[in-house]
């Protein structure tokens, strides 16, 4: 959705006028035909809320939305603001009118509340439909413009730096809602050499030729059974102080994960398309920052893979040996996530030497048995850094919860015949993944895990997405990058 700034014109050129209500508070300027009305519907603000009517504007009929944005002093504003830019986005996004005029006149919104309203509404209205070509007209997007009327002073301005953030969390979700036949590893690097054409970003590409030579077992063990080549993808943006040593982000990108030889149950396997989610909040956390120009120096990476099961693909019992020199016993092959991110770790700290690293992956499906769609998984070997991010969570609203790393459960990665097994018991499942990456942190870098598995996809609408791919990543590395670097 294209959102524009204006004057008060723009409510003679819209099909639908829209007006902030808080808690019990109705704007002075309503007719009484319309408060009253929205009170007998049971309308009272609350954030989320909407009502609409229709009313006579100088001879023309036009239609009349309120919607609620909760206790103007809440603890909880962000979020209720972007939740009620969000419910507008998804009342009209299909309503077939094509533009809306949000009038700010006497909403008494700061600059920085307008851009979370805006920023809700810009996001709700994100739909994917590129293959869907039989909809019906009540059912396709329509909304095609927001008129922003009478916005506070410097809301342009922040607006930029939102819309910046804003698109990065719409090309994570385009990446990981692409189907696993358009985005696999190269098509992977191809459609981020695209979108950040002209931004001033670095794209770096290993080959697997390039890979075998760094000694990426692991990575390349996962990849092997696949027509699709491996490929490792770092994209660089120098934002900081020249000599300053970088803040790293880790993707995992398994375009497709059908188990390997450890194969999954086919039901729902047509979900693991989306298990490249953490190489996509990275890419997209990195566009976000690349397109507000950062004054910080950032780096992403990804391993991107595919995983499938043909003559060539890896056994449960080999031995593979990583880019660290660590071996590792393959007990699973559906626990490809962590070979990627060891060797992807370990070439990271080697080639980058960061000042501090975070990985992003839907690694363990007991990540959601712990924590559901709530907050992703948060590891870390840093207090430090863990508070950071967690700060950046709540700031963000990609909620973390820290979770135990303690040597007690390195005992269950211990294999027979190599140096660690690729995946432990049933119990403690995320945290003896976690355990595993640990041991490819080098020189006490500080470090973080975020297992994201719960967060990436959800199977129903939430306040800013539509049911399927969230962007979940992209605002809280984004807002870890303003608080350590820009603050």
């Amino acid at each position: 959705m294209l959102i524009t700034f204006t004057d008060r014109s723009g409510l003679e050129n819209a099909s639908i006028e829209a007006r902030i209500v808080n808690s019990g508070d109705f704007p002075g300027d309503l007719d009484r035909t319309v408060t009253e009305g929205a009170k007998a519907a049971r309308f009272g603000g609350k954030a989320g809320q909407t009502y609409d009517t229709f009313i006579d504007r100088s001879g023309k009929v036009v239609r009349l939305a309120l919607v609620g944005t909760g206790e103007a002093g809440a603890s909880d504003r962000q979020a209720a603001l972007e939740k009620a830019g969000g419910a507008l986005a998804a009342k009209y996004l299909a309503s077939g009118e094509k533009s809306l005029a949000l009038d700010l006149g006497n909403s008494g919104l700061s600059a920085a509340e307008t851009v979370s309203f805006l920023l809700g509404l810009r996001l709700r209205s994100w739909r994917f439909d590129v293959y869907r070509t039989k909809l019906k007209a009540e059912q396709k997007v329509s909304l095609e413009k927001a008129l922003i009327v009478d916005a506070p002073a410097g809301t342009e301005e922040l607006w930029d730096s939102e819309l910046a953030v804003a698109k990065g969390v719409e090309f994570t979700r385009e990446l990981v809602t692409e189907p696993g036949n358009i985005i696999y590893p190269e098509s992977f690097v191809e459609r981020c050499r695209d979108r950040f054409k002209d931004l001033g970003a670095e794209i770096g590409v290993l080959t697997e030729t390039e890979m075998e030579a760094l000694g990426m077992g692991a990575l390349l063990g996962v990849s092997q059974g696949s027509a699709r080549k491996p490929r490792m993808l770092a994209i660089r943006w120098n934002g900081g102080a020249e000599g300053d040593a970088p803040t790293v982000f880790v993707g995992k990108g398994v375009t497709f994960d059908s188990g390997g030889i450890s194969i999954k149950p086919g039901a729902g396997m047509q979900d693991m398309k989306w298990d490249m989610g953490g190489a996509g909040a990275v890419a997209g956390a990195m566009l976000a920052i690349a397109g507000r120009k950062a004054k910080a120096n950032v780096i992403g990476v990804c391993g991107l893979v595919e995983n499938m099961p043909d003559g060539n693909a890896q056994r449960p019992g080999d031995v593979v040996t990583t880019m660290s020199g660590q071996t590792v016993e393959i007990i699973n092959t559906d626990a490809e996530g962590r070979l990627v991110l060891g060797d992807a770790l370990t070439w990271a700290q080697r080639e980058f030497k960061p000042a501090r690293i975070v990985d992003l992956a839907t690694l363990t499906g007991a990540m959601l048995v712990a924590l559901g769609h709530e907050q992703a998984g948060m590891f870390s070997n840093n207090d430090e850094l863990a508070g950071q991010l967690d700060a950046a969570g709540k700031s963000s609203g990609d909620k973390l919860w820290r979770m135990p790393l303690s040597p007690e459960y390195d005992r269950l990665m211990d294999s027979v015949i190599a140096d660690m097994k690729n995946a432990g018991p049933r119990v403690a499942g995320s945290i003896t993944a976690g355990q595993y990456l640990q041991r490819f942190i080098e020189n006490d870098t500080p470090w973080a895990h975020l297992d994201i598995a719960g967060m990436a996809w959800i199977d129903k609408d939430g306040p800013t997405w539509n049911k399927g791919a969230t962007g979940f990543g992209v605002r809280l590395l984004d807002q870890f990058i303003r608080d350590i670097a820009e603050g």
